[in-house]
């Protein structure tokens, strides 16, 4: 195991109903003037925004909204907020919907304090010196960024997608009311278990030695999606169901599991070309793409992808072909993903494969190359594409 610093300041209000609280743990953050940013007319709907208002109005909060929030969120969206934080003088942000929404918050309050354009953070490794504080209310468990520093975008010229990180973008307070997502279509559900199940194991593909007990961990949430998520999608209203796959979604991607091992993210950056060019659900990319990444880097370390198959798809260990048994686990991996409503390749995504040579491009590694568990070149990345193109089960 490395040497690691953990960080992970964020206060987590766990239950039904917390979100009526909302208004005391922003003045406990802090925030006098808010920005309330949401997405589309659910959170309108389910009487959700009302609710915030409500308890922002009984602790004495000015507030403004900001609704609109895309999946693969733009930066236009993110620059109208800008502006009106500035005119408004906002002090806190909240951020009510999923992980669109908190990372497009998470864009307002880096660029809000920042003289230049936001944009300037994002896929250059610039470090963000100063942000708003955040706050969240979740209504899907997914993308993690409720326990996280991470943001991606979209940039709307070019439908290009990056991202950027920081500390200071983990939110203060983040309340997680798995209620709030029994309404969602199994879909979206799916999306959102196969992004959670993403973030695990682009941390469980490790060079790292000797990493047991994070290994464990990885393995427990996987286990956890694998058991949980065909309930939900069978019963939207399990609500312990619906509870366990929320904090797993969360405990993914707030880098517990990822702490002393290196890391690998690349599968999280072919995907992010998919999304940017097709505006697809970032989740249903990753169901193509990681099982074909899977395939590609597998001889790196086969013993690893057979640990995976053991351990976590119950593969049974072919001792005289390793290999036999690591492409087994692969595989149920991708059976998983189909039966839970994903897709599985280019056809089912309506991506298509003449767009390789436009997705390698965009990518932007020219002649070098992208770090990870395996270093990547774009005749790579161009490879794995081809693989998620022909996928079969």
């Amino acid at each position: 195991m490395d040497q690691f610093t953990f960080y992970s300041p964020t206060e987590f209000v766990f239950g039904k109903d917390m979100e009526q609280q909302c208004g005391s743990y922003v003045k406990k953050h802090g925030g006098s003037r808010v920005l309330i940013h949401y997405g589309s007319g659910s959170a309108i709907r389910s009487g959700l925004l009302d609710r915030v208002k409500l308890s922002l109005e009984e602790s004495g909060i000015y507030y403004v909204t900001l609704g609109g929030v895309q999946p693969n969120p733009r930066d236009t969206l993110i620059y109208e907020g800008i502006r009106i934080c500035r005119e408004e003088q906002i002090d806190f942000i909240l951020s009510v919907g999923g992980g669109s929404c908190i990372v497009s918050a998470k864009g307002i309050a880096l660029g809000v304090p920042y003289q230049g354009d936001f944009w300037d953070f994002y896929g250059t490794g610039k470090p963000v010196e100063c942000a708003l504080p955040i706050g969240t209310i979740l209504t899907i468990a997914a993308a993690g960024s409720e326990g996280s520093g991470a943001s991606v975008v979209t940039k709307e010229e070019g439908m290009l997608k990056r991202d950027t990180g920081s500390d200071l973008l983990r939110p203060r307070f983040s309340i997680l009311n798995p209620a709030l997502t029994q309404t969602l279509p199994a879909y979206q559900t799916a999306c959102g278990a196969t992004d959670t199940m993403a973030h695990v194991f682009e941390r469980y593909f490790t060079n790292t030695k000797e990493v047991e007990i994070t290994d464990r961990l990885c393995e427990a949430i996987l286990l956890t999606m694998i058991k949980e998520t065909p309930r939900v999608i069978a019963d939207p209203d399990l609500y312990e169901a619906r509870a366990n796959i929320m904090w797993a979604g969360t405990v993914a991607h707030n880098d517990i599991v990822g702490v002393g091992r290196s890391q690998d993210w690349n599968s999280h950056g072919i995907e992010h070309e998919l999304s940017g060019l097709y505006d697809c659900a970032h989740g249903a990319g990753l169901a193509v793409i990681m099982p074909a990444w899977m395939e590609y880097v597998m001889h790196h370390d086969v013993m690893r992808f057979a640990q995976m198959a053991v351990r976590i798809w119950g593969c049974e260990m072919n001792f005289a072909c390793p290999e036999a048994t690591a492409r087994e686990g692969i595989q149920r991996f991708r059976m998983f993903l189909h039966s839970i409503g994903m897709p599985i390749n280019f056809a089912e995504l309506c991506a298509r494969e003449e767009d390789i040579p436009v997705l390698v491009e965009k990518f932007g590694l020219g002649e070098g190359k992208t770090g990870g568990f395996v270093a990547l070149s774009s005749a790579d990345i161009a490879a794995i594409y081809r693989i998620a193109a022909h996928a079969s089960l």
